[in-house]
């Protein structure tokens, strides 16, 4: 199987996107990030992502439509299928999203599906909160989950400019 590869600027961070032989977009990764040996680099495979995620970060777009194929579990399939129903500028929790997906006492199997999602942003798993209403657990970063949600409820960019 044979991976491309591309790596982002954005406000919050460079990022690294990856996407199989169809490419369908496997990975979003922000910084740190490897790149494998093995992949290729072919930013023109990424185009329309790219122009989904400038719209994105310009607050002019509030849903992805490009193709994702992430690999995973039957049941973190269902947790990442959850995640892109929760709406643009709203926020869920661990708790909420376990009740979804039929595992009504699985917040904690929630919450470690959540942290292997491997297309952060487009699966949107900056929007899962604490029960308490606290920002916890963002592979990107506790301060990068804050920029994406003021980003979300304001519709612009502001202050996420102190992450580039």
């Amino acid at each position: 199987m044979t991976t491309s590869y591309t790596v982002l600027p954005s406000p919050i961070g460079r990022i690294l996107l990856t996407a199989d032989e169809d490419g369908a977009l496997t990975g979003l990764r922000m910084e740190p990030h490897d790149i494998d040996p093995g992949w290729i680099s072919a930013p023109g495979v990424f185009a329309e992502v790219t122009a989904q995620l400038t719209a994105y970060f310009a607050g002019e777009l509030r849903e992805f439509d490009v193709a994702i194929a992430p690999r995973g579990t039957d049941f973190q399939q269902r947790v990442w299928a959850a995640l892109r129903e929760i709406p643009y500028g709203e926020t869920s929790t661990y708790g909420a999203l376990a009740v979804k997906v039929g595992r009504p006492t699985a917040a904690r199997a929630v919450g470690m599906a959540n942290g292997r999602n491997p297309i952060s942003l487009i699966v949107p798993c900056h929007r899962v909160i604490g029960a308490n209403g606290k920002l916890v657990g963002f592979g990107g970063g506790v301060d990068r989950k804050r920029l994406l949600l003021d980003l979300e409820s304001s519709g612009k960019p502001g202050s996420q400019q102190a992450l580039l």
